[in-house]
């Protein structure tokens, strides 16, 4: 990124400029075309008047460019030269070939998903095991295993505060919900068992980018008889699966 001489805006001199610009830049890169200046800002923590300042810079520099309708923004030539740059210099397996050699380690459904924003959304689904109740898992954080760990990591987001009822498993309770995302955070893994659907349970465990922050979770969903948190190898094998996914996601 070029150094702009107005000191009275930002500069690339000022080390909290160039993570907001960068924190912006993932911001457009996760949330996909389109993004609006709104959600780059809340996304990269960012005032808004600051990120209508610094998109207006990035997109001059060419690292971001406005969508057609200019109603939000898209990745630019120059990330797009970064970005393949990296990947000429440090060759690495990329996610999708990497959670596919999980899959040959275990009979169950194993899946991927992003956390990006604050919202649970799927990136990588297990071609041979549907997901079950895959609608009610974002509009349901406090009953999968996914939504906690979101939950526990990402304190900003928060469960609908009615806590639906889905099954007679379901945690309803404010208090033990938050006993349970302690826990949680604690242990390093999520279950829930029928908690969203009757007859089924499942597991997750974060998967952390390079700085460590959770940024998404390993989803590992089978019959509630054979997926359980006292079955010590199954965890360990997901726990250990999430860190080779780390920086991937």
């Amino acid at each position: 990124m070029s150094v702009h001489a107005d000191d009275s805006h930002f500069s690339g001199q000022q080390p909290s400029a160039v993570q907001k610009a960068l924190g912006m830049l993932e911001a457009v890169a996760q949330l996909g075309p389109g993004t609006s200046a709104k959600e780059i800002a809340r996304f990269a923590g960012v005032p808004p008047t600051t990120a209508y300042r610094m998109l207006n810079l990035l997109v001059a520099d060419g690292f971001l460019v406005r969508v057609p309708d200019l109603s939000g923004f898209a990745l630019g030539r120059r990330t797009a030269e970064l970005a393949r740059a990296a990947v000429e210099t440090s060759p690495s397996p990329t996610l999708h070939d990497a959670v596919e050699e999980l899959r040959t380690r275990t009979r169950f459904g194993v899946h991927v998903a992003s956390f990006a924003a604050g919202r649970l959304r799927f990136v990588d689904k297990d071609p041979d095991h549907e997901i079950v109740a895959v609608g009610a898992l974002a509009k349901n954080l406090h009953a999968n295993a996914l939504g906690k760990l979101m939950l526990a990591h990402h304190p900003h987001v928060r469960p609908d505060p009615r806590l639906r009822r889905l099954t007679d498993h379901t945690i309803c309770d404010p208090g033990v919900l938050a006993e349970e995302l302690r826990a949680v955070a604690v242990a390093g893994y999520a279950y829930e068992g029928e908690e969203c659907r009757i007859g089924r349970a499942a597991l997750a465990a974060p998967i952390r980018d390079r700085s460590a922050f959770v940024v998404g979770g390993l989803y590992l969903q089978g019959s509630a008889s054979r997926v359980a948190p006292d079955d010590a190898a199954l965890v360990r094998f997901l726990v250990d699966g999430s860190a080779r996914l780390s920086g991937l996601l």
